[in-house]
């Protein structure tokens, strides 16, 4: 199956003759949900409740993807401690509880993607590097119309993203093969879970990275729209 077709506008390499997608994967923030204003929003509250400097909203492109305690981390003044990180991350939680909801929504054409792939016949599931309790009640609140199984967020004991393994233990519940499956995300932590995991990385634009972010480390292919992800899809069943 070539993947060099109109709707890609880069691409690395064919997926195998005859191929087939079972499975779609989705990365929550940046891919499906704008939660860039919030997500800095919150961490500048936490920020001035301390006496640090806060940060433009824009600046948080770049902090958030890794979980929530890298964004602390980077968030914070250079040099901070363990002590400073782990109280910064248990402020963002409280602030996130109470503001997650105001700015949050899904992206443009986001909400139409999901209602059609919905009569697509393929598996669908979340995995996200936001906290499990979040990614489980944002899906329940904003994406409740569309069904996806598993939802997967951070969890203790569990690494996070770009390590492969929640993208595995997912596949290995489906009972399909890796290169079944079309993951889709927004930074470079999305394809090198992709690539780490054998998937096919599907990097989208409109998320909280620029598109040489998503070549450079290892995207099979990008799309501008939301609408593009299921003309992939569909070219390959």
């Amino acid at each position: 199956m070539n993947f060099r077709h109109r709707f890609c506008k880069f691409a690395l390499g064919d997926l195998a003759q005859g191929m087939t997608f079972k499975a779609i994967l989705f990365d929550l923030d940046g891919t499906l949900l704008d939660s860039l204003t919030t997500l800095g929003t919150c961490m500048n509250q936490v920020l001035e409740s301390k006496g640090h400097p806060t940060h433009p909203i824009d600046a948080y492109r770049h902090f958030v993807g890794e979980g929530v305690g890298k964004l602390v981390e980077r968030a914070l003044p250079a040099g901070a401690t363990a002590a400073e990180v782990a109280s910064g991350v248990d402020g963002m939680r409280e602030a996130y509880q109470a503001g997650w909801n105001i700015g949050s929504h899904p992206y443009p054409g986001i909400e139409d993607m999901l209602r059609e792939l919905e009569t697509i016949p393929v598996k669908r599931g979340i995995l996200s590097n936001k906290p499990e309790d979040f990614t489980c009640m944002i899906m329940k609140t904003l994406f409740s119309d569309f069904s996806f199984d598993p939802v997967r967020g951070a969890r203790e004991g569990v690494p996070l993203k770009p390590d492969p393994s929640s993208a595995l233990a997912v596949i290995e519940a489906w009972g399909i093969e890796p290169q079944e499956v079309l993951y889709v995300g927004d930074t470079s932590t999305d394809m090198q879970t992709a690539v780490a995991a054998g998937m096919f990385g599907l990097g989208v634009t409109w998320g909280f990275r620029e598109e040489a972010e998503l070549r450079a480390t290892g995207a099979h292919a990008i799309v501008d729209t939301p609408a593009e992800i299921l003309d992939c899809l569909r070219k390959s069943l």
